[in-house]
Formats: C-alpha cells, sequence, structure tokens
C-alpha cells in the first residue's frame, strides 16, 4: 500500500502579522511590511512547512473596497515580499460580513474566521497534515479557528495583540512577533 506523504503548513493571517495593522487595508500605498518578515519567510520557505495566508476581509463587505482591488493589495503583498527573496505559498480570504452593504457578500458564509472552510480548502488543495501544522495569529477569533480545528495557536503580540476580546481561548503558545513564532514552529518538536 502506498501512503501519500502529507504537507505540513505554517497558516499566518495578514494583517498584524505580516504587515502592518491597518483598520480595513484599502489601499496598497498603505500596505507595509512588518520588520524582519521576509527573512523570516525566508526560513519558513527553505524549510518543510508550507506558508500559507488565511484572511478575513470584511472591507469588501463594507465597501470600503472591491474584491478585484483586493487581489491587487494581495498581488502587491506577493511582489514586496518577490523582491526580498520571500513568498507565501498560497493566500486565502473571506471577503464576507452578515452585517454590512454589500448584498452579494452580506452573508452569514461558512468561511469567515473563525469557522474553518479556508482550513479546509488549504488542506484538499495541498495535502495538509493539520497535527504537524501551525497558526501565527494576533486576535481571538483566529485562536478560536485553530480551537476549532484543533491545532497548535501561536499568540503574537503584534496587531491586535488578542486585544479584542471576542472568544474566551487561550492559545497554546504567545510570542513577541513573527520572528519567534517563526524560531519556536522550526525548533518545535512534537
Amino acid at each position: 500500500m502506498n501512503k501519500q506523504i502529507k504537507n505540513k503548513s505554517i497558516f499566518i493571517d495578514r494583517d498584524g502579522v505580516i504587515n502592518k495593522e491597518v483598520d480595513h487595508l484599502n489601499k496598497i500605498t498603505d500596505l507595509q511590511l512588518l520588520p524582519w518578515v521576509s527573512e523570516w519567510l525566508q526560513k519558513i520557505n527553505k524549510s518543510d512547512f508550507l506558508s500559507i495566508v488565511i484572511t478575513n476581509q470584511a472591507a469588501v463587505a463594507k465597501w470600503f473596497l472591491t474584491e478585484e482591488y483586493l487581489q491587487k493589495i494581495h498581488k502587491a503583498l506577493i511582489d514586496m515580499l518577490d523582491i526580498q527573496w520571500a513568498y507565501v505559498d498560497d493566500i486565502f480570504y473571506c471577503p464576507h460580513h452578515i452585517d454590512w452593504i454589500v448584498s452579494k457578500y452580506a452573508i452569514d458564509c461558512n468561511c469567515r474566521k473563525p469557522k474553518i472552510w479556508m482550513i479546509k480548502k488549504a488542506v484538499e488543495k495541498y495535502n495538509i497534515d493539520l497535527a504537524q501544522s501551525f497558526l501565527i495569529w494576533d486576535m481571538t477569533w483566529d485562536i478560536q479557528l485553530w480551537v476549532n480545528a484543533w491545532l497548535k495557536t501561536i499568540l503574537v503580540k503584534t496587531g491586535y495583540a488578542w486585544k479584542d476580546w471576542r472568544y474566551d481561548c487561550t492559545p497554546d503558545f504567545v510570542c513577541e512577533n513573527f520572528l519567534d513564532a517563526v524560531n519556536l514552529v522550526l525548533a518545535y518538536k512534537q
């Protein structure tokens, strides 16, 4: 019997972890990488982990930007990383929010964190073993997402630094920033 080898991933939030937290980032000119992110993504890129961004982007439902412009922001992010010899393997996003303006996006979807649809899509696409994977995030709904998926969570003290108070949950690890979180993952022994 030939078993297919599964990948492992570091799932990463976008705003407040990779780039500077800007409330409803809707301009490419406001997109700024946090210090040293490229160097530490390079470490992930050289490891046996995938780097996959999972992000809620309700700014689309709130009419701050279109989904097409959001994709331009993601392209700009990829280009910024590429210039610095780093990359993310994929970006999954949810443009929905049930309480907002744009009817096409004002729905109770299955993808908005802390629901796990985006994680499931990444698992299907990349054959990921969640038991060997990690989540690096800055908000409680992100930690709750990982609790919902039964995985290891790392809170970083950048961005919202867990001060959104939406869910009563505890991360597996707490790190000062993305750099410390990557070091923890790469040194972690099952």
